[in-house]
């Protein structure tokens, strides 16, 4: 038995990340501080967006997207089943409902053709948004998920928690990072620990519209304004006599506290500094297995190596998953599965949705298992990783 464990996931801190959070323990802000806008601004950069905003996790960042987006009681918003059940939720929190469309097996991201025929089969307005997810860090083309936005008067939320450094060519022989704002009306990320950038927990929204952009940072700070020019109150009712005091601030509409510390922000400015290393890295470490997968006919891979993947997640699929998940258990080995399709949980089965609604999700589900894949992970637990598996299989 391995005596190490080895997980799926794991963060890498070095002794710049703490050091740069010292720094912050021992300045004057350990929140709403400069290293909020440092951060914002150096991953804006790093995407290619315009505006970038940090908040306390990824899950606030798709409500405040949809929140920003005006979704309303009873708006039907679509999305796949094969996600994190925060890509959907975030609709259900302002009342909105959730339309669930099947995978593509070969990719595992929500399948375009069968976006388009949904949208074909129903009246025009019944759908108000889409909510692609670049699941495991492999890009949705967001160019055709845009014309058929455009066709049918759709927004755009793009998940892209699992694919910061991740990207797309588009028809024209470009390519589009995850997140940049080409296309989608919003972006958002993750900075879980088992991610690409880890701050704790955090979360950002990218976005190239500034509409959406200054309305985010009102609904991330409980909908409060400090800005005079935006006021809407007289000066005298602010307590002033020729200007606002400095004090006055207003709040202007119903946000919430979903601000990410500057201790956190300055650990992910850190992290930030070598994404494209551990980009490299993670690369690395999918060749190395689908090479080594790629000689048995027991494994389906995800579909080999993929140009412009950021690799979150390096999932197979096998026919006995529960067996091989124990097995590697029982050598300290952590694997994990991504993810019990969404429209399966109890909540959503309230609704209507059942097993046999979507069988490339419920048969993908049926056979993955998400393996070890962060750049720290030494050759040797990968060769580990590996032996086991194929010893596993008959």
């Amino acid at each position: 038995m391995n005596s190490n464990p080895i997980p799926y996931g794991r963060q890498n801190i070095t002794d710049e990340d703490i050091q740069s959070v010292v720094d912050v323990l021992k300045g004057d802000y350990l929140t709403q501080g400069p290293q909020i806008k440092l951060f914002e601004d150096a991953f804006a950069n790093y995407i290619g967006s315009k505006y970038a905003v940090a908040v306390s996790n990824g899950t606030a960042a798709l409500h405040l997207c949809a929140l920003a987006l005006n979704v309303k009681e009873g708006q039907k918003v679509i999305t796949t089943p094969i996600t994190f059940a925060a890509s959907a939720n975030c609709i259900r929190y302002c009342g909105g409902d959730v339309e669930f469309v099947d995978i593509d097996p070969a990719t595992y991201l929500i399948d375009i053709e069968k976006v388009k025929k949904l949208l074909e089969s129903s009246p025009k307005g019944t759908y108000s948004g889409i909510i692609p997810v670049d699941f495991s860090g492999r890009a949705v083309n967001l160019e055709e998920v845009k014309g058929l936005a455009d066709e049918y008067n759709l927004w755009i939320i793009e998940d892209a928690c699992h694919a910061p450094g991740g990207y797309f060519i588009d028809s024209k022989g470009e390519k589009q990072n995850c997140g940049n704002g080409n296309y989608a009306n919003l972006a958002i990320f993750s900075f879980h620990p088992v991610k690409h950038i880890a701050s704790g927990e955090g979360g950002m929204i990218t976005t190239n519209n500034e509409e959406l952009y200054k309305n985010l940072l009102k609904l991330r700070t409980h909908g409060i304004v400090k800005d005079t020019q935006n006021y809407t109150n007289s000066i005298e009712l602010a307590g002033g006599i020729d200007e606002y005091p400095g004090w006055y601030m207003e709040m202007q509409m119903l946000g919430y506290n979903y601000r990410l510390t500057d201790f956190q922000a300055a650990l992910g400015l850190s992290q930030l500094k070598r994404a494209d290393r551990g980009i490299e890295r993670r690369r690395e470490i999918a060749t190395i297995y689908n090479d080594a997968f790629s000689k048995t006919s027991k494994i389906k891979g995800q579909s080999g190596i993929v140009d412009g993947h950021a690799y979150h997640l390096y999932i197979i699929e096998v026919e006995d998953r529960l067996g091989l998940y124990n097995y590697l258990k029982s050598n300290n080995i952590f694997a994990q599965i991504h993810y019990i399709p969404t429209h399966l949980m109890p909540y959503y089965q309230q609704f209507g949705w059942k097993e046999g609604d979507f069988l490339n999700a419920e048969k993908y589900y049926s056979q993955c298992i998400s393996l070890p894949m962060y750049p720290t992970l030494s050759k040797i637990e990968q060769d580990m990783v590996i032996s086991l598996i194929l010893d596993f299989l008959p």
